[in-house]
């Protein structure tokens, strides 16, 4: 299956189990954005990339609810799920596209996304990260919560083991971690230190990591 018929195969059950298949979960989400939007003013647009339920934007709009967002991803069932998560939010909106192809028209303050961006190939994400660049102001803020792998092969090896071994033990039914691993045959992580690379090449001035663990990291690149 592609990575559409994959994630809206679990869109339902996605965000029950997020807490499962992420172990540092609280950190990676919730502390890293409590900690960016402590440090920059309030977006008037934000723009999340492979929006999925919505799971990422729902912590963003806890600390701006009055900035405009919108929500693109290519799973529609996924989509399906964020527009039952913000329900009556008037400054909440959906677009089903491939942001690999095309970004949407206008420009955005801040643009962000979650556990998506690894799907790409190094040469999709250099292009989709000049992309991002060009619809940013200066000052706007790019960040990125992904799934990373580490330069030594044999450490990513042992973060590989250790992650699997948690959702083994995690509470996921056999169905859910067979899933996962499929969905993983369709990762293609570079490093957390190559990407900071990629984002300063694209023209980004202020690129840094600001949470990692082991496989997970948040990137901020300010143009």
């Amino acid at each position: 299956m592609n990575i559409e018929e994959q994630f809206n195969k679990i869109a339902r059950e996605y965000d029950a189990n997020r807490r499962k298949f992420i172990p540092c979960f609280e950190d990676f989400y919730i502390t890293s954005t409590d900690f960016i939007a402590a440090n920059i003013k309030a977006p008037m647009s934000v723009l999340d990339l492979g929006a999925g339920t919505g799971l990422l934007t729902s912590f963003w709009y806890k600390h701006f609810p009055g900035s405009n967002f919108v929500l693109t991803d290519i799973a529609e069932e996924m989509l399906d799920v964020a527009r039952k998560r913000f329900s009556g939010c008037e400054n909440v909106s959906f677009e089903i596209s491939d942001y690999t192809s095309d970004l949407p028209p206008k420009s955005f303050d801040a643009i962000i996304s979650a556990l998506s961006i690894h799907h790409l190939t190094d040469e999709e994400k250099q292009k989709l990260f000049a992309r991002i660049y060009g619809k940013l102001p200066t000052g706007g803020i790019f960040v990125n919560y992904d799934q990373f792998c580490d330069e030594a092969p044999a450490t990513d090896a042992w973060y590989n083991s250790y992650w699997e071994n948690k959702l083994c033990t995690s509470g996921l039914t056999e169905n859910d971690i067979a899933l996962w691993k499929e969905r993983r045959k369709l990762d293609k992580e570079c490093s957390a230190e190559q990407e900071i690379k990629m984002l300063r090449t694209t023209g980004f001035k202020q690129v840094s990591c600001i949470y990692s663990s082991q496989k997970f990291s948040v990137i901020t690149a300010v143009k």
